[in-house]
């Protein structure tokens, strides 16, 4: 991971915020440290506990830091008439909508086979709390984290509900107002600081002229000592490499083992080469930023050994000769006086006989 000592100590099972920085189980975040990546499963298992199985091996397999459902209480969750009401989607599991949902949903045995897996493979597994119930079941499990999803950033009664738990909290602003972003996390940061900001467009997919990128680094001017996340609904890994250049440090994909699987969610997410190829190359980005001190590297020395050029006599020339812009020769290979010092040797005599393309060095030419 990085260098811990920039932060405070905390129970681990809690989290660390200090400087732009959260600690969720064994990783720290922060602008400092990797990319952490969240492969959002949701309900693209299907309902199907061995496919979630394969999906969570797939996403530590990947190199994903964790991965993601979604819990809800359905019963309490929707209105009556929208439970019932008929949902003939070809995505559907069953004739009416709250029976289509209960079909997706894992109870607690699935979640503590799933907990168990996850810990086998070393990967973080959490869920998003839809409702003050799913926050309770999941909270029993002793979950690391809490993702909140866009549709209850202004729901601040589950805001308040699962910040009593003090443990991280993943707030995605989809479809928000900068004053909905600024609600929530009034209302969450007293209670507890452990916040992650994230932009996100509530598309599936968005349009790439909706996703608004630009909005991490509003984030990052409006909450100074919280980390920005980025919450992707869009097609393709290049956008979660900007949003990282921006500013964001967590990263949620929608991931799956088959696009063409039922389900609203599996079009736009990742299957596992994607996966893989984002992991990479946001961890390509961490170490092509560097540190901003300009130096060569010792893998430029061969190259600019044939590139780069020094100072050499145009002609044979005698001793005592006084050196004009005509006698000097810019040629390669660099492996003499470097032609930025050039200047320094025009009308200087020779203090030794050159021949051409000899060397010009303070060795044969008497520059004091």
């Amino acid at each position: 991971m990085g260098d811990r000592s920039g932060y405070t100590a905390s129970n681990p099972q809690i989290g660390t915020v200090m400087a732009r920085a959260l600690e969720i189980g064994d990783r720290f975040i922060g602008d400092d440290e990797p990319c952490f990546v969240i492969a959002e499963i949701g309900h693209n298992h299907g309902g199907n506990l061995d496919t979630c199985k394969q999906m969570f091996r797939a996403a530590a397999e990947c190199g994903a830091d964790a991965v993601k459902l979604q819990k809800r209480d359905n019963r309490t969750l929707f209105t009556r008439q929208m439970y019932e009401s008929v949902y003939n989607s070809e995505n559907a599991y069953a004739p009416t909508y709250g029976e289509h949902r209960e079909k997706l949903e894992f109870g607690l045995h699935e979640y503590r086979e799933l907990q168990e897996l996850a810990r086998e493979l070393g990967i973080l597994f959490f869920a998003t709390a839809f409702d003050a119930p799913s926050a309770d079941f999941l909270e029993a499990l002793d979950m690391p984290c809490y993702k909140i999803a866009s549709g209850d950033l202004t729901n601040t009664p589950l805001l308040r509900h699962v910040a009593g738990f003090g443990k991280p909290m993943l707030i995605s602003t989809g479809g928000a107002h900068m004053e909905d972003v600024q609600r929530a996390y009034d209302v969450v940061a007293p209670i507890n600081p452990h916040i992650c900001i994230m932009q996100c467009t509530a598309a599936y997919p968005p349009r790439h002229e909706e996703l608004n990128l630009r909005v991490i680094e509003t984030y990052r001017r409006a909450f100074p000592d919280t980390v920005i996340g980025f919450s992707s609904h869009d097609n393709g890994i290049a956008m979660p490499l900007i949003a990282y250049m921006l500013g964001a440090r967590i990263i949620e994909k929608h991931f799956t083992l088959d696009r063409t699987w039922k389900g609203t969610d599996q079009a736009f997410s990742l299957e596992r080469p994607g996966l893989r190829r984002m992991v990479r190359d946001l961890a390509r980005a961490r170490a092509a930023l560097g540190d901003g001190l300009k130096r060569p590297f010792e893998s430029e020395r061969p190259p600019l050994h044939k590139m780069a050029k020094k100072l050499v006599a145009a002609a044979d020339l005698p001793r005592g000769h006084i050196l004009r812009p005509g006698d000097i020769a810019i040629r390669s290979p660099n492996d003499g006086t470097p032609p930025w010092r050039f200047d320094d040797f025009v009308g200087k005599p020779l203090s030794a006989p050159v021949a051409a393309d000899e060397n010009l060095s303070e060795e044969n030419v008497r520059l004091g």
